[in-house]
């Protein structure tokens, strides 16, 4: 009912005075031949859509329009779901817990993360590498991050002049809904354990790998050498760049005793419940029970 009362409406708002021509028969015939020339030589309004129409097209500007509104105002809150996306995968690379990296994100932006990784055993041993990872600003949505070591490692994956990582040997398209940067940073560390010569950037360094062990490890010896004498300097400004002092005898030892002294008292340190803590009364050094003498209280 309430459709066809605003056609109606409509109908009479967009009829012309020559539309509305008495129908009856004898100023009918008079006017038709005036009426059609007119006709001709004026542009004529469309016709009134209908009911139906009428309803679909007031939906569909409805729906623009909000549409225009939830781009708006996701481009609004597009760095705060970014910087919130960006701290949910480091809360994932923290309960990782890679072992020898240590990554702190920068306090100037959160698309930048300081790392140090420290490598224990293989041809990269007492390797202390600094490392930045630059993440793209559309993440997740874009490229994969870089891995760049400042300074260089001598690495087959790792190219020599500007310290980057080939991270497309792991993920050669970033897949927002597979891919996480902890991953990134695993594939990183895994490079120094598990050495892989094949599509390398650096090819010195891959064909020494692969023909001469020996002068690959000479090469590898002199570049931990190098990286160590520049351990202290620093790769950028930001206050959340990690850096390395110098050993000060008198101003560390103390700090190296006190972390050791705590250690021991933890580990001296009894508990009522020897189950639930994990404690026994075996004496160190022995294989004999209850050789430890009990604590006074």
């Amino acid at each position: 009912m309430l459709k066809d009362m605003k056609y109606q409406i409509k109908r009479r708002l967009f009829l012309s005075d020559n539309d509305r021509i008495d129908s009856s028969p004898e100023r009918g015939n008079q006017q038709n031949t005036k009426q059609d020339a007119e006709n001709a030589e004026r542009k004529r309004l469309p016709s009134i859509p209908s009911p139906d129409l009428d309803e679909y097209m007031n939906r569909s500007v409805a729906k623009q329009k909000s549409d225009a509104t939830a781009s708006t105002v996701l481009k609004s809150y597009g760095p705060y779901f970014m910087e919130y996306t960006l701290l949910a995968e480091y809360n994932l690379l923290q309960k990782q817990m890679i072992p020898g990296m240590y990554v702190l994100p920068a306090a100037k932006t959160p698309l930048i993360w300081y790392g140090v990784l420290f490598i224990h055993h293989g041809f990269y041993e007492e390797g202390v590498f600094k490392f930045i990872m630059t993440i793209p600003e559309n993440y997740p949505d874009g490229d994969c991050p870089i891995v760049k070591f400042v300074p260089a490692v001598y690495h087959p994956l790792i190219n020599f002049e500007t310290g980057e990582v080939d991270v497309k040997q792991a993920f050669p398209s970033w897949r927002r809904t597979v891919n996480h940067l902890w991953q990134v940073l695993m594939f990183a560390r895994r490079l120094f354990y598990r050495i892989e010569s094949s599509n390398a950037v650096n090819q010195e360094a891959a064909e020494l790998y692969n023909n001469d062990s020996e002068a690959y490890r000479a090469k590898v010896v002199e570049n931990i050498s190098n990286c160590n004498e520049q351990l202290c300097n620093n790769i950028d400004d930001d206050p959340h760049s990690i850096r390395f002092t110098e050993w000060v005898p008198e101003k560390h030892e103390n700090i190296k005793n006190s972390i050791l002294n705590s250690k021991e008292k933890t580990d001296s340190s009894t508990s009522r419940n020897a189950q639930s803590s994990g404690l026994s009364w075996v004496k160190k050094g022995s294989v004999q029970i209850f050789s430890k003498p009990e604590e006074k209280t």
